[in-house]
């Protein structure tokens, strides 16, 4: 797999799918960020070494040009000179750099492309990075805000919530108990009343009584035949 197909597979990852299936989804968005950037660094120095070879191919270009015109010039003053033979000789070097230069102007241009298209995609990939490492941040917040809600939402639904129902339940077997003994309280009282009122019957009985003794050994009862008389 090459470079940037492995730079492509990781930048077109779904990010949430990934974060469903991972165990922690930090760890693991902090991991991919760690991979875009190794395989940027890679990318990177591909693309020194194709700037590289860029300019090694411009140079041999250019030097073939310069040896081609300076053989020319050189075949000239040979003529200048009468020296036909040199002349002939310069020529021969002139036509070896002028194919020179017609088989390295086009590897040139072909490598000088080539940079330039790696150079554009690797200011892609950059700008790709930077805009993960923003979303790493953004999306590492949410992930611990669902954990916060998860753990709330876990507390109504399990323990919490149970603590709660018992909590409840005392309330309300507290509040029975009350209602008992306030229950209890009244019948006490009522008990309490009906005695008091036969208390009374006794005494009342009892006061009588002695009253009817003492009229009796004061001699002022009625004597027993003035019922009699009085009829």
């Amino acid at each position: 797999m090459s470079i940037f197909q492995r730079i492509s597979d990781i930048f077109k990852a779904n990010i949430n799918d990934a974060l469903d299936k991972a165990e922690d989804p930090e760890k693991m968005l902090k991991q991919m960020v760690i991979e875009m950037e190794e395989s940027i660094n890679k990318t990177t120095l591909a693309v020194a070494n194709a700037i590289a070879n860029e300019k090694s191919l411009e140079r041999k270009t250019e030097k073939a040009k310069k040896d081609t015109t300076e053989w020319e010039q050189k075949a000239m003053q040979a003529l200048t000179a009468g020296r036909e033979d040199l002349a002939k000789g310069a020529l021969e070097k002139k036509a070896v750099s002028a194919r020179n230069v017609q088989d390295l102007e086009p590897v040139y241009k072909q490598a000088k492309t080539t940079a330039d298209k790696l150079r554009e995609q690797l200011t892609k990939l950059k700008a790709k990075l930077d805009e993960a490492r923003s979303r790493e941040s953004t999306l590492i917040a949410r992930s611990q805000a669902a954990k916060a809600q998860k753990q709330i939402s876990q507390a109504f639904a399990g323990v919490g919530t149970d603590a709660f129902s018992k909590f409840d339940k005392y309330e309300q077997k507290i509040e029975k108990s009350e209602a008992e003994a306030e229950a209890f309280e009244q019948l006490a009282g009522e008990n309490t009343s009906l005695d008091d009122e036969f208390k009374k019957l006794t005494t009342g009985a009892t006061v009588d009584n002695d009253l009817l003794e003492l009229k009796a050994k004061m001699g002022l009862l009625p004597e027993p035949g003035d019922d009699k008389n009085n009829i």
